[in-house]
């Protein structure tokens, strides 16, 4: 060769201008590898940039809602100050006139810090009495012969913010003063029905002064949003209510209601007995709050109640203002649930993360397996690791970029409003990973040269001493994190511990380096077993298996870190659904509960008959319930009362048994002896066996113990405990057989029945009177609506469900994709020596089947396996009960195995590996053999 052909080669191979042709070049060369790559980076980074913003978004949507659905008593912020001192007249009457306290309130709002802002259509101000004034007209309804009080106030633009019914709206004639003796009102229609008042009714109010105020009703108004802060902030100036008088006897009621006068009426109000004070209502808008406000709201809120930010309110209401809220509890009811909902969701993300970057490496491990030998020439030649990885690395950014890009706009696309930057970070994680991962494995590969022909497959392969070293290390970093997990929870003081959010990923990897270990072993027994049956195609499948390069073992550890995820994320949903059919079944005892007030009035017989009689009703249980039942004194703490449940042993321990509440032989509760007469008084030797729950047991002892209640008079003898019984939901409780009782009365039926008819029964509650009730066990179920951060999180694990059961079915196809040269090579050999089709389908077909099958049942058992590890330190609670009837009931939540989240994305990977063994199979006989055979082929 010339010198001047040496040289010429060598400017070509250094020359740094040849990066675009090169690139140009390979796109066009392989354009379907190019194409796949940036798909797979476009999920990805579609999932990563996805990931952060969906988080903030239901973070943020929550703390709104939790705000707009609040009871507006708690969030309202209530400025008051006392009216102005005695002096000039003229000036405390200019005081408290609209347009003043009007000034006032567009001052304060103006005022306020951020990130605390005002809703000023549902804001008011003006001046309320705040002790009610008895209204002595004798045509007022006494329910139990006590006047009813009414307060006084003048909301602002009431007109705004009600509809006028009937009437005219209350307006001023003249100018108003304290000495006034006759206002204009308007009155609410509930307000006028309860009171019976009508326009032209008259009140007299009492004041300080010789003649009393005539207030008179001119209008009959409806609020437009009852429900909104301007009317809930304060219940009673829209609902008069029924309000008991302190009392050791039997409470006795009286009615309570406000009249709204016109805010320049206001004067009037100073001469009264009802201690007038002016207010300004303040609703929060919580339309641009973030997830990021909540800390610096909780901060200015205290500083609004007792801190600088008072101080400036004062200097405008008065120096004696004071503003109350209970907003900052709110706040810390809303980060209890974050806090205990984000380390849930980040155990998700760090396993669907591994997931994803598995797979990414495995895809570049592919990619690079093709080029080897197309690299390995162009060292031969004298091509630098910096040529060859720079241009590798121009190659991949040219894919990876723009995919990475479109995966990021996709992300903005679909979850709007929120953070930009958290979304950027995710999606160019997964373009500098792909950008530098994939070259630099390419090229390390060839730092020294490779002779071909040396086998590097499982079955022959023996761990380094630092392979062992790192899975020890490995094995340490899982046994601590499930420890740490198990024992103090996925929340850490502060946020996440990224270590406990890993041991699903940590378990997966060190379940993946065992099976890696113990694969050769059944392999090497089932090769022995084959050799000795006739025909070549199980031992030469069983043999190809072995020989498996032992790069897949990251095809290995991404599939079973990937099930791991899945079988996590449908653990936690399942968990989730279970807790609230928890709850729903403690809410009612059975699948309908029928009872009256307080499960204290006896149940009509028909009722009972009509319950029986409904359709799919299967069996009605009837219990008598008595709460507040003293029992004895032990000597050595104080009274203790427990509720005393008498049922039909036979029905209540079926229906305990179906719903898992204490379940008990019916048997144990049946008394010996003969049973009392009706309204007769028992033996005073008759000592009743009961169930009672561990307090009471402990509480009563093991010796026979005389009990007092309503029910009569017995002995008890605490034969066995349950924390549980289906009747009632309180933690003290007596079970005892109601035909032991002498005074025995049905206060409650307990229903079962899958598919009762509702309105049968809600029919037959309806015609025993008002005073009964119905609940259905459904429809406590479905009370539990889920708040924006509870369905977003529940969106997030339905989202890792299916991403890790689609980057593992990904696994396998790549990890088949890798060996498919040699597959098809191999083929074509065989087939010249008479390898028919059918045969070469099985070959691949029982080639393919082991590395599947342990992935799958590997997958499987380690996802079992995780979800009883982790278990007992993830709580479902705050997930699952955050609203709805029984979010109080469940001390814990935990996670419940899901049959369908572990076993289809198992059978997805061996089904997509047979698939593809099969497609395969019948692609290579389409095809000819000649280019399989080519002479010097190393496959």
């Amino acid at each position: 060769m010339s010198p001047r052909s040496d040289s010429g080669r060598s400017a070509a191979i250094t020359r740094a201008g040849a990066c675009a042709p090169w690139v140009r070049t390979r796109l066009r060369t392989a354009p379907g590898a190019a194409c796949a790559l940036g798909l797979l980076v476009l999920l990805t980074a579609f999932l990563a940039a996805a990931f952060p913003r969906a988080v903030e978004a239901y973070e943020n949507k929550g703390l709104r809602h939790d705000l707009a659905v609040e009871d507006p008593r708690r969030s309202v912020l209530e400025l008051a100050a006392p009216p102005p001192a005695l002096g000039d007249e003229a000036k405390r009457e200019a005081a408290v006139r609209g347009a003043a306290l009007g000034a006032v309130h567009r001052k304060v709002l103006a005022g306020l810090p951020e990130p605390v802002r005002a809703d000023a259509s549902q804001s008011s101000y003006g001046i309320h009495t705040t002790e009610p004034i008895a209204a002595g007209e004798k045509w007022l309804p006494r329910p139990y012969g006590l006047d009813p009080a009414l307060t006084y106030a003048t909301p602002s633009d009431l007109p705004a913010h009600a509809t006028l019914r009937d009437g005219a709206w209350p307006t001023v004639h003249g100018e108003v003063t304290a000495a006034a003796t006759e206002v204009e009102a308007a009155v609410t229609e509930a307000t006028a029905k309860a009171l019976r008042l009508k326009v032209g009714s008259t009140i007299a109010v009492p004041t300080r002064g010789e003649r009393p105020l005539t207030v008179r009703i001119t209008g009959i108004i409806a609020p437009k949003l009852p429900k909104a802060a301007y009317w809930s902030s304060e219940r009673l100036l829209r609902t008069p209510s029924l309000v008991a008088k302190p009392s050791r006897d039997t409470p006795r009621y009286y009615w309570i209601a406000a009249l709204l006068l016109p805010p320049d009426a206001a004067p009037a109000l100073l001469a009264t007995t009802g201690v007038p004070e002016p207010y300004w209502r303040i609703a929060p808008d919580a339309d641009r709050l973030t997830a990021l406000d909540v800390d610096r709201l909780r901060s200015r809120v205290a500083s609004l109640e007792s801190g600088p930010e008072l101080l400036k309110l004062r200097a405008l209401a008065g120096p004696a203002a004071t503003l109350t809220t209970d907003l900052d509890g709110v706040l810390t009811g809303y980060d209890a649930m974050r806090s205990a909902i984000s380390p849930v969701v980040t155990v998700a993300a760090v396993g669907i993360g591994a997931v994803a970057a598995v797979v990414l490496l495995m895809t570049g491990g592919l990619l690079a397996a093709r080029r080897r030998s197309e690299l390995a020439l162009l060292r031969s030649r004298g091509g630098s690791l910096r040529g060859i990885g720079g241009r590798l690395f121009a190659e991949t950014a040219v894919t990876t970029v723009p995919a990475a890009a479109l995966g990021l706009l996709l992300a903005v696309a679909a979850v709007g409003r929120v953070r930009l930057w958290p979304a950027v970070v995710g999606a160019a994680a997964v373009a500098v990973l792909v950008c530098v991962a994939l070259p630099l494995g390419t090229t390390l590969g060839h730092r020294i040269p490779q002779l071909h022909g040396a086998r590097d497959d499982m079955m022959t392969a023996r761990p380094s001493r630092r392979r062992t070293v790192a899975e020890l290390t490995l094995l340490v970093l899982a046994v601590g994190a499930v420890a740490a997990l198990r024992r103090r929870g996925t929340a850490a003081d502060g946020g996440s511990d990224f270590l406990v959010s890993a041991a699903p990923v940590l378990v997966g990897l060190i379940a993946a380096l065992v099976l890696a270990r113990l694969y050769p072993l059944p392999l090497r027994l089932a090769s022995r077993s084959v050799a000795r049956l006739r025909g070549a195609v199980g031992f030469l499948s069983l043999a190809r298996a072995g020989r498996a390069s032992a790069s897949g073992a990251p095809a290995l550890l991404a599939l079973l870190v990937a099930l791991t995820t899945a079988a996590f994320g449908g653990s936690v949903l399942a968990g989730v659904a279970g807790a609230r059919d928890d709850a729903a079944v403690l809410a009612t005892g059975a699948d309908a509960r029928i009872s009256g007030e307080g499960d204290a009035i006896e149940l009509p017989d028909r009722l009972v008959r009509d319950v029986r009689k409904a359709g799919g009703v299967r069996e009605v249980a009837p219990v008598q319930i008595e709460y507040s039942v003293p029992l004895p004194s032990s000597g050595l703490g104080s009274d203790m009362k427990a509720t005393l449940v008498g049922v039909d042993p036979g029905t209540y321990a079926r229906l305990a048994r179906a719903t898992g509440l204490g379940p008990f032989p019916a048997d144990r509760l049946k008394a010996t002896g003969a049973a009392p007469g009706k309204g007769t008084l028992p033996s005073k030797d008759r000592v009743l066996p009961v169930l009672a729950s561990p307090s009471v047991a402990e509480r009563l002892g093991e010796r026979p113990r005389a009990i007092k209640s309503l029910a009569g008079d017995f002995k008890v003898r605490v034969v066995g405990t349950v924390t549980r019984t289906p009747a009632v939901d309180n933690a003290d409780f007596l079970v005892v057989d109601a035909a032991s009782l002498t005074h025995r009365q049905t206060t409650t039926l307990l229903v079962t029945g899958g598919s009762a008819d509702a309105k049968a029964l809600r029919a037959a509650t309806h015609r025993a009177g008002p005073t009964f009730f119905l609940q259905l066990r459904s429809e406590e179920r479905a009370a539990f609506v889920d708040t924006p951060m509870q369905s977003g999180a529940e969106r997030i694990y339905t989202a890792a469900i299916a991403a890790g059961a689609g980057y593992a079915l990904l696994a396998v196809l790549l990890s088949l994709l890798q060996t498919a040269p040699e597959r098809t090579a191999l083929l074509a050999r065989l087939r010249t020596m008479g390898l028919t089709p059918r045969q070469g389908r099985r070959l691949l077909g029982l080639e393919a089947m082991p590395q599947a099958l342990l992935a799958a049942i590997g997958g499987l058992l380690v996802g079992w396996a995780t979800i009883a590890l982790l278990a007992p330190g993830v709580d479902l609670v705050q997930l699952a009960l955050s609203s709805g009837p029984g979010s109080d009931t469940l001390d814990t939540a935990p996670l419940r195995a899901d049959l369908w989240s572990l076993a289809l994305p198992a059978l997805g990977v061996v089904a997509l590996a047979a698939a593809v063994a099969a497609v395969q199979a019948w692609w290579a006989g389409r095809r000819g053999s000649i280019t399989e055979l080519r002479a010097g082929d190393t496959r």
